[in-house]
């Protein structure tokens, strides 16, 4: 068996990969760059190497660094993970170059199928159905106006060495062509080094389904049944599910038997996903093979029983299969959501930072890049050349039906609940399992609901929104599904519709109303909060709402908030905030100093007291208090200043001294976890200063542009 792995990854699945070598008694070796040197990925590693600066392209893209680093400590192995270079056959052919074994297919697998134009070929050689599409791939715009031409619109123009949906892009007419060709090809070239397009036939709102497969070095390939993954924002799947849900017993054996087919035509060793699109016949085509782990591999795991980790390390190793066709299984059903750092409100803009608190809930399957930690701002960050830690405090090995995300117990690294800005947003997933499928629902919302991460802005309220929309709860849905709830306009939304302006304030003020029961005292207690004066002492059941209100006064952003105690009675406070009344249950959360968690009405809401004032989460949504200061004067922040919403790196200028522009043109381009963020301008007026330059590192509210209002357009 193998003895040593380098886990080339960080965050969650690094962890997870560590938790099954724990279990099966394999060493493994971290690597982290400079972001991450008190990452909780580190624990429980034999040895901890440094592979470079923040920046994922000189450290964890880093070819000649990783392999170094597995030499350099006596690996016998390298396990990639997923995201960063699991698909690269560049990296799995140095890894096999020096004499060390990769977990995961070889790279001329890699690279078979890392060309969508050699892997359609490939699988409609093996009979596997493929969509209409051009027969090669190129950047000729006369050529892929030929191929849409005989394919006929709408078509998909697919980046040929792409992932993840990125530069993919949708025509439906020969007009639109040429600008959607110049923008596929430079996000082809930027973002995977080769501009070349594929031409296919566009499916209106496909299902998107997968199928894991995994093969051994002695010919043996099995499936492990299918996924859904239709439920996506903008190409990235947010939530997926295993089994398929309402898929008829005829096209999931179609589905089946085609990646089998499929794999035993390449013959596919270790753990791969083919993808697949339904039209609305429920006719299915291929899309592509993920050569690597997936992302939503638990759900797999959690309705079979198989560790799929496990099998990766045993196949690699040389062995055979544990288990033949006949011997898989599914039973139950899970549904896995992904937990990001990003701001639903704000376009979903990624949201880096730093949790002063994580909670996560019990009765699910919890994969996170940090620990469940008490509460508390600032503190230091152990150095990572301190001792190398025990990680048998993490959590333990894979066990079927999956293991209680309360199990994770308090952090064995310290300092690690951030999420910086130089790596992808997501940093968790919650998993739930139950024998059908609307029990696994209703096991995931109430967890999605509790998780507290006070400090950090992330899409679990949308989540929670999302996970009630009537076409999820029944199962019908697609890839546009997501985006079309969040275009949907909204006065007062219903369950799992997006929130609109007036949902918002909503939520503000019963943020408020539960900001305003976090300072109140115990019963019977002398107070000792902003409440007492004002309306005298407490006694042990409630104070008369005749007397006048003690008030707090409160802000979220410009707004001034007022929160008023009307009563208490037995364990929930009365409180008025403007002339909105909540009823509010608050209660401290043992083992996290500060944190609170209660109702406020028929939602559930966490808090924690920050040096700024309150930072609270109703039914996962963020919202961040002060308490009013009666200070005059300005922010100090020229009216003039374009700054950055979020720490990054400029990919792009888009403006030069002097250059006139309108109010929304974009100016500056801000790369931030793996999305493209435009800084638009936010008046008419003419560029003055140019305070960036291309490839440097910016922060939150750092001035990019200055831009001088026009005359002309006031």
């Amino acid at each position: 068996m193998i003895k040593r792995v380098l886990i080339a990854n960080r965050g969650e699945i690094a962890r997870r990969i560590a938790r099954t070598c724990r279990r099966l008694g394999v060493e493994y070796v971290a690597v982290h760059s400079d972001a991450d040197r008190a990452s909780a990925h580190l624990a429980g590693a034999v040895e901890r190497v440094r592979i470079g600066p923040a920046p994922a392209a000189e450290s964890y893209l880093d070819v000649a660094a990783l392999v170094d680093a597995a030499v350099r400590t006596g690996c016998d192995a390298v396990h990639p993970g997923y995201g960063f270079l699991s698909e690269h056959p560049g990296f799995a052919a140095a890894v096999a170059e020096a004499g060390l074994v990769w977990v995961g297919p070889d790279a001329a697998t890699i690279t078979a199928m890392g060309d969508k134009s050699t892997a359609r070929a490939l699988m409609a050689a093996a009979g596997v159905p493929v969509l209409p599409g051009s027969g090669t791939a190129t950047e000729s715009e006369r050529e892929i106006l030929a191929d849409a031409e005989r394919i006929g619109y709408p078509v998909i123009l697919k980046p040929v060495a792409g992932g993840g949906g990125k530069g993919m892009q949708v025509v439906r007419a020969a007009a639109e062509l040429p600008a959607a060709v110049a923008e596929a090809v430079r996000l082809g070239r930027s973002n995977f080094g080769d501009g070349r397009l594929l031409v296919e036939r566009y499916v209106e709102r496909p299902r998107h389904i997968e199928v894991q497969v995994f093969g051994d070095g002695h010919g043996n390939v099995v499936h492990l049944f299918e996924r859904e993954c239709s439920l996506q924002r903008r190409h990235q799947k947010i939530v997926e599910e295993a089994p398929a849900a309402n898929l008829p017993e005829a096209v999931r054996a179609e589905l089946l038997e085609a990646a089998v087919r499929g794999a035993r035509s390449l013959d596919y060793v270790n753990a791969g996903t083919f993808e697949f699109i339904l039209d609305a016949t429920d006719r299915c085509y291929f899309l592509e093979v993920n050569t690597r782990l997936q992302v939503e591999h638990p759900v797999t795991e959690e309705i079979t029983g198989v560790d799929l980790v496990e099998w990766q390390l045993r196949v690699a190793d040389g062995q055979r299969l544990p288990l033949e066709q006949h011997e898989i299984t599914a039973t139950g059903h899970a549904v896995e959501v992904r937990v990001y750092a990003e701001d639903p409100a704000d376009g979903f803009r990624p949201a880096p930072g730093r949790a002063a608190a994580v909670r996560w809930p019990a009765g699910v399957r919890v994969e996170a890049a940090f620990d469940d930690t008490g509460s508390g701002y600032g503190g230091a960050v152990p150095d990572a050349a301190g001792p190398v830690l025990d990680g048998g405090a993490v959590g333990g090995g894979f066990e079927s039906g999956g293991f209680d995300g309360g199990g994770f117990g308090a952090a064995v690294f310290g300092g690690g609940a951030e999420v910086p800005a130089f790596y992808d947003p997501m940093f968790a997933k919650l998993i739930a399992h139950g024998p059908d499928r609307p029990s696994a629902l209703r096991r995931l919302l109430p967890a999605v609901r509790d998780t507290a991460l006070p400090g950090l802005t992330t899409n679990l309220g949308f989540l929670t929104e999302l996970l009630q929309a009537p076409a999820v709860v029944a199962g019908r849905m697609d890839t546009h599904l997501v985006d079309t709830l969040v275009a949907t306009p909204a006065g007062r939304p219903g369950p799992g519709e997006p929130s609109g302006p007036a949902d918002r304030d909503d939520r503000v003020l019963a943020a408020a109303a539960c900001a305003a029961a976090m300072q109140l005292p115990p019963v019977g207690e002398a107070p000792a909060s902003p409440w007492f004066g004002a309306v005298g002492p407490f006694d042990r059941h409630r104070l008369d709402p005749v007397a006048p209100f003690g008030r707090v006064v409160l802000r979220h952003g410009r707004r001034t908030v007022r929160a008023g105690l009307a009563g208490r009675r037995g364990g929930a406070v009365d409180v008025q905030v403007e002339s909105t009344p909540f009823t509010v249950t608050a209660a401290a959360v043992p083992g996290h100093p500060g944190l609170f968690r209660g109702t406020v009405g028929d939602r559930r809401w966490t808090g924690l007291r920050s040096p700024a004032g309150w930072e609270l989460s109703v039914d996962g949504h963020r919202v961040a208090l002060a308490a009013q200061s009666f200070a005059e004067g300005g922010s100090g922040a020229a009216d003039n200043a374009v700054k950055s919403l979020m720490p990054g790196t400029v990919v792009g200028l888009l403006c030069e001294v002097g250059d006139r522009v309108e109010e929304g043109d974009a100016l500056v381009i801000v790369e931030a976890m793996k999305m493209e963020n435009r800084i638009l301008a936010p008046f008419s007026g003419v560029v003055t200063g140019i305070r960036c330059a291309v490839r440097d590192l910016v922060a939150t509210e750092q001035v990019l542009v200055e831009l001088e209002a026009d005359p002309e357009a006031a």
